[in-house]
This record gives structure tokens, sequence and C-alpha cells, in this order.
């Protein structure tokens, strides 16, 4: 499917087409695993997200396969035996933004967010909330956010083999710029 269309079909999905909704289909998402053995870290820019300015409702897509890694070796094995990206090929976060009516979108600030909603992955749906920011850079809204999340909250088994190379809990980081609001 085109990117085009995925992010036509989150906007109709979510319900939210307005002018007071912005979007990016260039979103960055990416995690981090430490342990002591090893740090794996994969980055994605291809995150199709929107936010209603004015309801506080977003959404976000992430193809699994978009994620990049240092190690090709590390891509695979993420591909095939844990994101199992064939049978769950994508992320999705719905949700809302609290406290909305504190940022002013027309005003250079950062505006501290509370955001709440349901994150599906691995096919397992789940309440997920987070703190973040919007940041209003003369007329550009970039929303920033990092929580962590249990991979066995997603049925994401590890092998015994690789058990000690792979934090059970991943940093999950957000950095999304979205396109200006119409004057």
């Amino acid at each position: 499917m085109k990117k085009p269309l995925i992010l036509a079909l989150l906007l109709l999905a979510a319900g939210i087409l307005s002018a007071q909704t912005i979007s990016t289909r260039t979103g960055h998402i990416w995690f981090f695993s430490s342990t002591p053995l090893e740090n794996i870290e994969a980055h994605n820019n291809q995150a199709a997200a929107n936010l209603n300015t004015q309801t506080g409702d977003m959404a976000f897509i992430v193809l699994m396969n978009g994620f990049q890694f240092e190690k090709a070796e590390m891509q695979k094995h993420f591909q095939e035996k844990y994101a199992e990206s064939e049978k769950y090929p994508k992320s999705t976060f719905s949700g809302k933004i609290s406290n909305i009516g504190s940022v002013n979108f027309r005003k250079n600030g950062t505006y501290p967010v509370q955001v709440s909603g349901t994150m599906d992955l691995h096919g397992v749906k789940k309440p997920v909330s987070a703190n973040g920011s919007i940041i209003v850079l003369d007329g550009k809204i970039r929303a920033t956010s990092k929580f962590q999340l249990a991979t066995a909250d997603y049925n994401i088994s590890i092998p015994a083999a690789v058990r000690d190379n792979i934090a059970k809990t991943l940093d999950v980081n957000v950095d999304v710029t979205y396109s200006p609001l119409n004057p």
C-alpha cells in the first residue's frame, strides 16, 4: 500500500479530517534497548501521524519494516523473530492529548502535554499514557515524547539464547514535525 493512501486511511479512520488537522509522513520513532551485554537502537523516519489541534485527537501508523538498525543481522532478527513484520506489518496508536487547551499553536513556546490512548503492536492492543511536549517555533509544530514499553506486554518473546542481550523494557522516542497550520 502506498504511503499517501496509508495516511489518508489513517485520517479517515481517526475521523478527524478538518482544518485543524496537521500531519506528517516523516515522523521519527526510535527505540533503545540497554543491557550490560549490548545496546540495541533502531530508527524509523517514516511514521505517519496526525493531530487535531482543536480536539487533541491524534493517531500514528508505523510500518515495522521501516526500522533501521546499525547491524544488518539485528535488523533481520528484529523483522523475522521479534516484530514478525510479515504477520504484523504495522503498529498504530490512537489517542488524545488531554490538555490540548493549554497549547497555543500560534505562539512560540514549549508546551508540556499528557497523551493517553491505545497502542496496537504485535497484534496486542494496550492502553498507553505518556508525557510529551509540543514545541511551536516560527509556525513549525513539533511533538516529542519518551516512554517505555515492555516486550512481554505485547507478546514479543525473546529466545533464551539472547535473553540477556535484549532489555525487557524498551525506551521509545517520538519526534515528529507536523505540517504547518493553515493561516
